[in-house]
């Protein structure tokens, strides 16, 4: 196998487990957003289960699947000390 055929597999992967080609430019998102500046990733992963919550609610099962799964590996992330859970107020 290729590096090619690798990184198609995995984007492959990641479109069917999370609907994005790329999570960790997603996460570098993430990162860059005001809310993760301010707030912290544990907000982000809130709003996540909304949109999921929304999503559910027309219909759309597969891409609730999907954002649940985006907030999960954030989730992880902040467990693992990769991202700030909470940004602390002064």
């Amino acid at each position: 196998m290729t590096n090619a055929t690798q990184t198609t597999a995995q984007e492959e992967r990641n479109l069917n487990m999370y609907g994005v080609a790329d999570i960790d430019a997603y996460v570098e998102s993430v990162k860059e957003s005001i809310t993760y500046q301010f707030t912290g990733a544990n907000m982000i992963v809130a709003g996540l289960m909304s949109d999921a919550q929304e999503l559910i609610a027309g219909g759309a099962q597969n891409s609730s699947r999907q954002t649940l799964n985006i907030a999960k590996h954030i989730l992880f992330l902040i467990m693992d000390g990769q991202l700030v859970g909470t940004v602390q107020r002064i």
